[in-house]
């Protein structure tokens, strides 16, 4: 296979493998702790679960990677990034052991959020760090093959970690702590790895002068503003209403996900063991959905155009998300998993194709970065509303209807702008 050929290439640069080490640990421990987190704060036994306190998880998770994410860089510019892994993944290994003894203490549950908040703000950092040093250890003409396939195998092992995090959850029970300390492992494991790289081969360039810290940070927002402006064109027209799609198909996908973790802890399930396997189901069954989209999706918006073929993402799932939801029943939420994973992504993906496509060069990465803004907004948004809307055990017809409006609204909106 082409990939597997490509990443023998790519493992022969010797700075590439120690840097894809930091990055597999690094996302393999993520996966876990946020697994971990999840699983706390939904399938505890001594804690009765709310949609407030899910909505709050999410913001814990969520929320730093779209504040603190386009300005990251700015700092990055500025120290050294193996220090950056070095020092970032030995605080998120204490933070992490700090998270576990919260667990097992009687403390208020705005301590827990806060030691949750600080591990996943710095994970920011490190996941820009790697991205910003790829170049530095791959030679020009391998960087867009290093580019495809590292960020995917660190997806890859987030996942694993996912994965390994719920298999240890069910395997031992009441074990929040044991997770987390899991993941504190394989942060040490990542922070000794990078102990391996020279301490000058990820740069910055010493000679290279940052501009006042005060300024870059101005002219980070302005570039932020300057992107929205560029989407706002009219020759920009069809990649903004798809970011807008987008962005309400990804509110849609969030409120959902509140609902089904309300539903397998309390509506569907016996127990929070079997409420924790049944969710570990229903996230894999999505899982699927998202790698059916990744097949589909180039046959489809080849033939159709990425714009129609979000209009019929958008009005599959509002026929079947209503039909497959209001039973409240587990097989076919199971089925709406499936279906909607592959309906998110495949919408993601041409949105993608859409911006990649139709936005300047010069403004690319801006407008990714206002996208990336929105996506987790969005999601961390869909979970506060949901707070508001759920009863105790999830069984809310109006929230899902509500959600199916949301979606033939999209299906309308963006099929006045193709043609069919």
């Amino acid at each position: 296979m082409s990939v597997m050929r490509d990443l023998r290439v790519l493992l022969r640069f010797r700075d590439f493998r120690r840097l894809l080490a930091i990055r597999l640990l690094s996302q393999g421990a993520d996966g876990i702790y946020q697994v971990a987190l999840a699983t706390y704060v939904v399938f505890s036994p001594e804690k009765q679960t709310s949609p407030v306190a899910i909505a709050s998880a999410m913001a814990v998770l969520l929320l730093p990677y779209s504040l603190v994410g386009p300005f990251a860089g700015v700092l990055l510019d500025r120290w050294r990034r193996r220090q950056v892994f070095l020092y970032g993944n030995l605080l998120r290994a204490l933070l992490a052991c700090l998270t576990a003894v919260l667990m097992l203490s009687r403390v208020p549950d705005w301590l827990f959020y806060a030691s949750a908040l600080c591990v996943t703000g710095v994970n920011r950092f490190v996941l820009a760090g790697l991205s910003a040093a790829l170049p530095r250890v791959v030679d020009a003409e391998r960087l867009v093959m290093a580019n495809s396939l590292s960020p995917t195998a660190g997806t890859l092992a987030a996942t694993a970690g996912g994965g390994l995090a719920f298999a240890v959850r069910l395997a031992a029970s009441d074990s929040d702590a044991l997770v987390v300390l899991l993941a504190a492992a394989l942060y040490l494991g990542s922070a000794l790895v990078s102990l391996s790289l020279p301490l000058e081969v990820l740069g910055p360039d010493p000679e290279s002068v940052p501009p006042r810290l005060g300024t870059a940070l101005v002219a980070t927002a302005r570039d932020l503003v300057a992107g929205l402006r560029h989407l706002l064109t009219p020759p920009r027209r069809e990649a903004a209403w798809a970011l807008t799609a987008m962005t309400a198909m990804r509110f849609c996908y969030g409120a959902l996900l509140v609902l089904v973790l309300m539903l397998c802890r309390y509506a569907l399930s016996s127990d929070s063991e079997h409420g924790l396997a049944l969710l570990g189901l229903a996230v894999g069954v999505s899982g699927a959905g998202f790698f059916a989209a990744a097949v589909v999706t180039p046959w489809a918006a080849g033939r159709l155009g990425p714009g129609r073929w979000i209009v019929v993402c958008a009005a599959a799932a509002a026929v079947l998300e209503p039909a497959l939801g209001l039973p409240f029943a587990t097989v076919p939420m199971l089925v709406a998993a499936f279906v909607l994973g592959l309906v998110t992504q495949g919408a993601k993906i041409s949105t993608d194709t859409i911006v990649q496509s139709t936005v300047d060069d010069g403004f690319r990465g801006r407008v990714f970065s206002v996208y990336d803004v929105l996506f987790n907004v969005a999601f961390v948004g869909a979970a506060g509303v949901s707070a508001l809307m759920l009863p105790p055990d999830g069984r809310s017809a109006v929230l899902v209807v509500t959600v199916g409006v949301i979606y033939a609204a999209v299906a309308a909106t963006m099929s006045r702008f193709e043609r069919w």
